[in-house]
């Protein structure tokens, strides 16, 4: 970390140490969050291989599938009260602290060799990355003066290069340890790297602002104590109704997996019915939202297809690919090593790509952008098919295949993931500012959550039908948003 720091020349003092130009406080959240998504996303790229697994937990791939979803789905939906957390409990400093040591705990579970202490490490580190993912990217904020300080959108540039960074590594390491030496030496070795990004952290703290020690909306004591009444009752009521589950001997793995698809699916509609009807909202922000739920429901169905990648495509590897290149083997995980690369190395060429048609006055609408990511998405699966069809009687599909769809869909996430957060914050009723970050994360979810009960019906993702039919969906729903444009163009009212 000292090599890169450098000395910031414009500093008061003249010899302040900063982060490439930026407060050194930034290379603590780099860091962080690299350390942090390296475990996740090797822990990740190891799940639906080690659910399959014969040494494994040995499961068909449709269950695979169905834990996999709800695994990454719970992640975004805990987004929300992880934010809460930091806005009214303790505080964005706390909050990250605690949510590392969470993650580190929940892997070392996966770590142990007892599918029980298995699931309970999967629950932990979806409950340590819904706090640590809010509030990190708002201590990032507080690093700057205010939004109009000419480096914030620098700053967040390189915070969200350690999230690539950390995502490209983590599949090579872990990836191998754990699919070439031991499964559960993997997970641990996930451990290590959120240990290694928690002890960095805490060393690091008295780099960042002090606005990260406070605690925005803090409960009062009234609102903390009916606050853990109602979620005393909830947990015991969950508790009484799963020990009534397992002592009648009627319990399986469903009887959790239904309730949280569910939950994914209806808690998102919940959500923006209460924004959409809350009498406050003046008649433009009523119609920007009205605006947003095309938004919103077009996300769902791209993540639906783009969470994919590290499931069903994963399945197929493991299965039906020849993963190889020019006779040299590699480790299924390593696909998952293939978007953040392409995200660094073709997110600058966006950038400059869209900016030389903005100065020529030729730069896409949001609402195009957004649809050319949907069908870009759906593209991907129509090209699916392909190795899906060269797949049969023995016969293995080229790696170069799956590399060519996550290409596509890397390239579809870059037309619309930017896009998305952008029209998030700018179609944001002012009531709900520092809420809608999370609402878009529930389009996450919502997708997830589809796949998820998809594989809990026992629908085979890896079929020709149903690939063909996610393919088509996406493809007519940037179709419908583009037909549509000026209908949507109309509710987005002065957002451009």
């Amino acid at each position: 970390m000292a090599s890169s720091l450098t000395k910031d020349s414009a500093s008061t003092s003249g010899s302040e140490k900063t982060f490439f130009g930026h407060p050194r406080g930034l290379a603590t959240l780099f860091m962080t969050e690299m350390w942090e998504r390296f475990s996740y996303y090797g822990m990740r790229a190891l799940l639906p291989l080690y659910l399959i697994a014969p040494n494994g937990l040995h499961m068909n791939p449709a269950t695979a599938t169905a834990i996999y979803s709800v695994y990454v789905s719970l992640v975004y939906l805990l987004a929300m009260p992880g934010g809460w957390f930091g806005d009214r409990v303790w505080g964005p400093r706390k909050t990250v602290a605690v949510a590392g040591g969470i993650i580190m705990i929940g892997h070392l579970a996966l770590a142990l060799p007892l599918q029980g202490t298995f699931f309970a490490g999967l629950g932990l580190v979806a409950i340590g990355s819904g706090l640590l993912k809010s509030n990190i990217s708002t201590m990032v904020g507080h690093l700057y003066d205010g939004p109009d300080d000419p480096r914030r959108d620098g700053g967040f540039t390189i915070f969200y290069m350690g999230i690539n960074v950390g995502a490209f590594a983590a599949p090579l390491v872990i990836g191998t340890i754990g699919e070439n030496v031991n499964w559960h030496l993997g997970f641990a070795l996930a451990a290590v790297g959120m240990g290694l990004g928690l002890v960095q952290y805490l060393l690091g703290t008295r780099h960042l602002n002090e606005r990260s020690l406070v605690v925005p909306k803090p409960l009062s004591a009234v609102e903390r104590a009916a606050t853990l009444r109602k979620g005393m009752i909830w947990l015991a009521i969950a508790a009484v109704f799963y020990i009534v589950t397992v002592v009648t001997g009627i319990y399986t793995l469903n009887w959790i997996l239904v309730p949280i698809t569910v939950a994914g699916l209806v808690i998102p509609v919940m959500v923006l019915t209460r924004i959409k009807r809350d009498k406050e909202l003046s008649a433009a922000e009523q119609s920007k939202m009205s605006g947003y739920i095309w938004f919103f429901v077009a996300a769902a169905i791209f993540w639906m297809i783009y969470d994919q990648g590290g499931s069903t495509l994963a399945i197929f590897a493991d299965s039906s690919a020849d993963n190889s290149v020019l006779g040299w083997d590699f480790p299924v995980s390593w696909y998952q090593s293939v978007n953040p690369v392409l995200i660094m190395a073709l997110a600058p060429v966006f950038a400059a790509f869209w900016l030389a048609l903005n100065r020529r006055g030729k730069e896409p609408s949001t609402i195009v952008k957004f649809s050319s990511g949907l069908v870009l998405v759906g593209a991907s699966f129509f090209l699916f098919l392909m190795p899906l069809t060269i797949a049969t009687d023995g016969h293995k599909a080229a790696a170069m295949w799956l590399v060519a769809i996550y290409f596509v869909q890397t390239v579809a996430e870059l037309t619309l993931s930017p896009v998305g957060l952008s029209v998030t914050t700018k179609m944001a009723p002012a009531k709900y500012a520092s809420q809608m970050m999370g609402v878009w994360f529930l389009a996450v979810t919502a997708g997830d959550c589809t796949t998820g009960l998809l594989s809990i019906a026992g629908v085979d993702l890896n079929g020709t039908g149903i690939v063909a039919l996610q393919a088509a969906l996406a493809a007519a729903a940037g179709v419908a948003i583009f037909l549509y444009r000026n209908k949507v163009k109309q509710l987005m009212g002065d957002v451009h």
